[in-house]
């Protein structure tokens, strides 16, 4: 269609662009006249790929909500960042069970320290106010009062951002995406982003499931494979998440997926089912699961007999 129409730019949301950088490689990517992209959804582990790869001058990735009161623009073609804002905003320390930001001993919320991930709330002024929801309970869930000082009130965006500097920042997750387990924060964006790099992975999924007389939700992803599942390399990938992810953040279980997963209007998966689903073999539709046992440097692939056997508490995870 760009070449059709001789677009210069387009929008994308989602993961509209890593369904293009999914595509075999083709003489039609430098055929048109695109030099622009606009929209937010772009992950960091093909951003610079995708770039060179279709010739895009200039990405201007930007992060909003339509009830939200802040909005940054990434206007300078930064890579990896969603720009910046002139709103008053902050990023505090979050509870990730209970989704709720954490108060010091003053009574007043903790400011995380640049580049580190936290929520995003901001400042409910004349400037940036918030009009709220048609359900009033649901917004007042959403106003965090007396956040830093008595009778001041912000905004709760459900995002978890980080800090990069110069009013700059990098989108890392949605609230109810990232999931706690050894006593550490786990954002599935990232470990997503990180295991598309292995060669022989197209899609990933991540996600938190919870296994029994463990504090937590160990990391579970679902995978697309562009080889045979006989094919697939199993402690390559072990090797290759040992070297990228800290230990807490390699998966414990992997779902070998047949299909890819179910997406919403606007290209972000739906997990509800999967985290439903977690690592029962008899509920994944005939998928095929993995689990990293406890000393192992390789996967094992699971049957019933084995879940039982961590459900009942048999491996020390």
């Amino acid at each position: 269609d760009c070449i059709k129409y001789n677009a210069t730019s387009f929008g994308y949301v989602g993961e509209l662009c890593r369904y293009l950088y999914d595509q075999e490689p083709s003489p039609k990517d430098r055929q048109h006249k695109v030099y622009k992209i606009v929209g937010n959804g772009l992950r960091p582990a093909i951003w610079r790929e995708f770039k060179a790869r279709f010739g895009i001058e200039r990405i201007h990735e930007f992060y909003a909500s339509s009830e939200g009161n802040v909005g940054f623009s990434n206007l300078f073609n930064f890579d990896y960042t969603v720009g910046f804002t002139p709103k008053v905003h902050k990023m505090v320390k979050y509870d990730v069970e209970t989704s709720q930001p954490i108060r010091g001993s003053d009574g007043f919320l903790v400011e995380v320290d640049k580049l580190e991930p936290g929520l995003m709330i901001g400042l409910i002024s004349e400037d940036a106010p918030f009009d709220g929801y048609t359900d009033p309970e649901k917004t007042k869930k959403t106003i965090i009062e007396d956040a830093f000082e008595s009778g001041d009130r912000w905004f709760n965006s459900g995002d978890v951002m980080r800090s990069i500097g110069f009013n700059h920042a990098q989108f890392v997750d949605r609230l109810g995406d990232t999931f706690r387990w050894k006593g550490e924060n786990v954002s599935t964006t990232e470990v997503e982003s990180i295991l598309e790099e292995f060669d022989q992975i197209t899609n990933v999924v991540t996600y938190g499931v919870e296994i029994s007389n463990t504090n937590g939700r160990a990391g579970m992803s679902a995978l697309n494979l562009d080889v045979a599942e006989d094919a697939f390399d199993w402690s390559k990938l072990f090797e290759f998440a040992q070297e990228n992810l800290p230990s807490y953040a390699i998966p414990v279980f992997v779902r070998v997926r047949k299909d890819l997963v179910d997406t919403t209007g606007t290209f972000k998966y739906k997990k509800a089912d999967l985290k439903k689903e977690a690592y029962y073999t008899d509920q994944c539709q005939g998928d095929a699961v993995y689990v990293l046992l406890p000393g192992e440097k390789t996967y094992t692939k699971l049957d019933m007999e084995l879940a039982e056997k961590i459900d009942a508490g048999a491996f020390r995870f």
